[in-house]
């Protein structure tokens, strides 16, 4: 296992059960800054993001005893650490299963090094629910059409409030847990307000900034659809009568009136 001195706030968890594969994600995070620490089985996994706490968490869907997608449902029960699935499948249906299960990023094998370590750093580094809103429109110190009140920082919209600085969300005064990219959509929309977000913006929120120009296949605007749907479940929120969060059809989303 290849590590860094210790670091809280810089920790990686690689759980890759091909000894070469785990030797080189390993290497990559090390060089990327993160103390890394390697396991080969769901099981041993899951109890070393309890352990360690790590920001980010690569997982190999493929590997002995629990696969990934289960490995990945039980770890999102306790941590809210950033989940990227790696894997030699590459079908449409893979990549929801993974997202359904609470992976914030999908990565086909084999992938390139450098695209890994470029994904992991914009999850850190971009900043919280801006990219879409950034490009949509130029900022403004008003308060965003359709939101109720902006004020130490928080957002209000109908009894729902989001504090990107302190990642807290609550539903009519009780604290809400929601996964990093649930949590990156919900801001994002509601900093736009009224304006529509369209799926390929929400899928720049999740990439960072350094994917803005990227092309947005139809899996990536699928898995905009998949957190929605988690996010909305997770809300209480009807689709039929939205309280916070409406879908423009054929376009996007956006807050309610």
């Amino acid at each position: 296992m290849s590590s860094t001195e210790p670091s809280p706030t810089r920790v990686a968890v690689v759980i890759e059960d091909d000894t070469d594969i785990r030797n080189l994600l390993e290497t990559v995070l090390t060089q990327a800054g993160f103390s890394v620490v390697g396991r080969s089985t769901g099981v041993d996994g899951i109890e070393a993001v309890r352990e360690h706490d790590p920001v980010v968490t690569t997982l190999d869907v493929n590997m002995p005893g629990i696969d990934g997608f289960e490995t990945a449902r039980r770890i999102r029960q306790f941590s809210s650490t950033y989940i990227i699935m790696l894997t030699a499948l590459d079908e449409e249906i893979d990549t929801l299963r993974g997202l359904e299960a609470g992976a914030d990023d999908y990565i086909t094998k084999p992938f390139r090094p450098r695209e890994l370590r470029a994904r992991v750093e914009a999850m850190l580094r971009r900043p919280r629910a801006t990219s879409a809103t950034s490009a949509a429109a130029p900022p403004s110190a008003q308060t965003p059409p359709g939101i109720d009140t902006v004020d130490g920082g928080w957002i209000e919209h109908r009894g729902l409030r989001v504090n990107a600085e302190m990642r807290l969300v609550e539903r009519d005064g009780d604290e809400l847990s929601l996964t990093r990219s649930e949590f990156e959509l919900l801001s994002a929309l509601l900093e736009s307000g009224r304006r529509v977000l369209t799926k390929s913006d929400l899928a720049r929120v999740l990439r960072g900034d350094d994917y803005a120009s990227d092309y947005i296949s139809e899996a990536d605007k699928r898995g905009v659809e998949v957190h929605m749907g988690n996010l909305r479940k997770k809300l209480g929120e009807s689709v039929g009568d939205p309280r916070w969060i409406e879908t423009v059809r054929g376009v996007g989303y956006r807050t309610t009136a």
